[in-house]
């Protein structure tokens, strides 16, 4: 079976996304970065043919325009780990690599990082600086249930899914900082 990426995503709607970032810079801006950064991981993986690219939208209802085509799935209800479960389910028999749509300075490369990683090991993680994670790839012998008891949107995201994986091995890819507030893009921005 293909290596198959899926890119979690909210819909670029205004006032539904990167909420706290646009309590600092406006809904407008927060929209615009929103698609700005999805737009630019999706093409980067879309160019890229050795895996399968699927865009995982939520609400599952939504449609709106891209500027690159890629298959479009709904991500169901539930918490962050229930529906990423449920994305890593439907592709029960192959290698599958979970990414988060709002990391600046994620490529295709560290996606072919992560499934060279999963020759290897069970699973990959793209540590966030915040204690959270924004790539998970898995193996096809991955646990049952990867994503039980994580405390989602806290510094204890990626600890509490790694005791997950307790005794099996996982490999730890370079260290991102997603962006959630106007805090964390400052630090982007090249200096002047």
């Amino acid at each position: 079976m293909r290596d198959t990426v899926v890119v979690f995503a909210r819909a670029p709607r205004l006032g539904a996304v990167k909420r706290r970032l646009a309590r600092d810079l406006g809904d407008r801006a927060a929209l615009d970065f929103h698609r700005r950064t999805m737009v630019a991981l999706l093409r980067g993986l879309v160019a890229e043919r050795r895996f399968r690219t699927v865009l995982a939208v939520t609400p599952g209802c939504a449609r709106f325009p891209l500027p690159v085509r890629v298959v479009r799935a709904g991500q169901g209800g539930g918490d962050l780990g229930i529906r990423m479960h449920r994305a890593a389910s439907r592709v029960p028999c192959g290698r599958v690599v979970i990414i988060g749509c709002d990391i600046p300075d994620a490529r295709a490369a560290d996606v072919l990082h992560a499934f060279r990683a999963l020759g290897r090991a069970e699973a990959v993680f793209g540590p966030a600086e915040d204690g959270g994670y924004w790539l998970v790839g898995l193996s096809p012998r991955r646990p049952g249930r990867p994503f039980a008891g994580v405390r989602w949107s806290t510094a204890h995201a990626l600890a509490d899914t790694l005791a997950n994986f307790r005794g099996r091995r996982v490999v730890m890819l370079r260290t991102l900082r997603d962006v959630d507030t106007a805090g964390d893009l400052y630090p982007l921005s090249p200096a002047s």
